[in-house]
């Protein structure tokens, strides 16, 4: 059997390592999340059982590699795709913290947004619609940032 690659263009992948860029930031990604994630996105792009394992590990790749964030946030070229890229990290950030006593975002993870938002050199006003279209996600999405992010993703980068 010939195993077509999935349909996901250079620029979709792209995003999701911006938006995994800030879901590592401090550092607590576990293996399991990973496992999920790939699971949760194989979906989104491939419908039959084949199609989706070819994916999960293509985008295993991308999920190991440690491409600074800088670098995959300067290849997001329209102003469209850079407000996706602020409200989907923004999300990530703001989803949970990694211990009761933390503050949601913390120091890592807020350093790795504000380098983000100068990288992608946005209108401040379009920034707030995004972070506040991200409170308003969270809002309604709960907890789970695997459900939240498949969620949100799924229109944008099934075009």
């Amino acid at each position: 059997m010939n195993i077509q690659p999935p349909p996901i263009s250079p620029r979709q992948m792209n995003l999701l390592r911006v938006v995994l860029s800030m879901a590592w930031a401090d550092e607590t990604l576990e293996q399991k999340e990973v496992d999920v994630m790939l699971n949760r996105f194989s979906q989104l792009f491939a419908s039959e059982p084949d199609q989706q394992a070819y994916l999960q590990s293509q985008l295993k790749e991308y999920f190991v590699q440690d491409i600074p964030l800088e670098e995959a946030a300067g290849k997001i070229a329209s102003d469209a795709e850079k407000e996706i890229a602020v409200r989907l990290s923004y999300e990530v950030i703001n989803a949970s913290a990694r211990t009761p006593e933390e503050a949601k975002v913390n120091q890592a993870e807020s350093t790795a947004y504000r380098k983000l938002i100068e990288q992608l050199n946005l209108p401040a006003e379009i920034v707030k619609r995004a972070e506040q279209e991200a409170i308003a996600a969270l809002n309604q999405g709960g907890d789970n940032i695997v459900d939240m992010l498949a969620y949100q993703l799924r229109d944008y980068l099934t075009q």
